[in-house]
């Protein structure tokens, strides 16, 4: 999977590419990231990439023509590459297109800014828009990072257990179970005696209830969409009837 991120503050994206699990797949060369600093491709001895929006109102619009020659620059690694931008119109960002994005070879993330970019940008140059969230960032760049990492870690070879994003949030449509270190007691609270016993039936019966039970009392919404199987159905009813 390769990344190229269009932003005018790349110093922002550079800084996490360092760290943590997407760091270790940049280092490790599963991940290639290149970024690219749309200023760098503004004219004139100020650079601007923006400008006041034509009609009047508030605030600025990037301009155009450095966001389409920093594009143009970025080389295509093959059919599968995806331009995206990054904007609170764009199509809700969530586990099942992380999962469709992470098929492609490459994607190219373009970070607005201010008011938002050109509109004949969006028309001529973006085969997709992505909102991460129905609020308003500064800039595209926090976005990106989302798009990232979410995107990143479903790539084979990025996470040391492969199974282990297969039982996360949102992967069955559930959100995840509670988990458990050690010490076995802090603060009085101890830890499930099942997840002690050492029997792996009861403590996969045991997280899938809590599962079933988290996703109940917080986002019920997601049920209408999760794969359940009869056993599921039968937990949720048992936990219905309980609360």
């Amino acid at each position: 999977m390769r990344f190229d991120v269009l932003t005018i503050f790349p110093q922002m994206i550079a800084s996490y590419l360092n760290e943590g699990v997407l760091g270790r797949a940049v280092e490790r060369g599963t991940v290639e990231a290149r970024l690219v600093n749309i200023r760098d491709f503004a004219s004139g001895a100020h650079k601007n990439t923006d400008d006041r929006p034509y009609g009047g109102g508030e605030g600025m619009v990037m301009k155009a023509g450095p966001i389409y020659r920093a594009l143009e620059s970025v080389e295509r690694v093959g059919p599968r590459s995806m331009v995206i931008l990054l904007t609170p119109k764009g199509e809700r960002f969530d586990q099942s297109l992380a999962r469709e994005l992470a098929t492609r070879d490459q994607l190219i993330l373009i970070c607005g800014r201010y008011e938002g970019v050109d509109e004949r940008i969006r028309r001529t140059c973006i085969d997709m828009e992505v909102s991460v969230g129905d609020y308003v960032l500064s800039g595209g760049e926090l976005a990106a990072l989302v798009v990232m990492d979410a995107v990143g870690r479903l790539v084979p070879g990025v996470l040391g257990d492969e199974k282990s994003s297969q039982r996360e949030s949102f992967e069955q449509g559930l959100l995840d179970y509670p988990q458990y270190t050690r010490p076995r007691v802090f603060r009085g609270l101890e830890v499930p005696s099942v997840l002690l016993s050492g029997d792996h039936e009861k403590i996969r019966l045991w997280r899938r209830t809590e599962s079933l039970r988290r996703t109940l009392e917080r986002r019920p919404d997601l049920l209408q969409r999760a794969r359940l199987t009869p056993e599921d159905q039968a937990i949720l009813s048992r936990l219905k009837e309980e609360s």
